[in-house]
């Protein structure tokens, strides 16, 4: 069983920034496929950005240019940096940690962190 813990969420005005961590209680993280998704209200929950076990990254149209993941193996940590902040980023943000075994995936959630972009 992984927990996740994220931090960094809260307040900030358009245009502002704000860096997301999650912390991965696993010795093995660097298997992991990492990513981030975030959830509006009324909204499902979408792919805000991923990274590999290799380190290649994909990222949401909605955000490309303005966000970057990024992940710490030696820290059990992925990163979410996201910049020039919009309303429309405003959504609990979760972190996710995934890996194919033999016969099945294992997947595991964090407990989200609300991000609010507002003057």
């Amino acid at each position: 069983q992984v927990q996740l813990v994220e931090s960094g969420g809260g307040l900030v005005r358009p245009g502002g920034s704000l860096r997301l961590s999650c912390a991965a209680s696993t010795s093995i993280f660097s298997v992991y496929t990492m990513g981030w998704y975030r959830q509006a209200p009324g909204k499902q929950r979408e792919l805000v950005a991923v990274i590999t076990s290799t380190t290649s990254t994909n990222y949401a149209d909605s955000v490309k240019g303005r966000f970057t993941i990024s992940r710490d193996n030696a820290k059990n940590t992925v990163y979410l940096q996201m910049n020039s902040l919009k309303p429309e980023d405003t959504a609990v943000y979760y972190c996710n940690a995934n890996r194919w075994l033999v016969v099945r995936r294992e997947e595991y959630w964090g407990q989200g962190t609300q991000v609010t972009v507002s003057s």
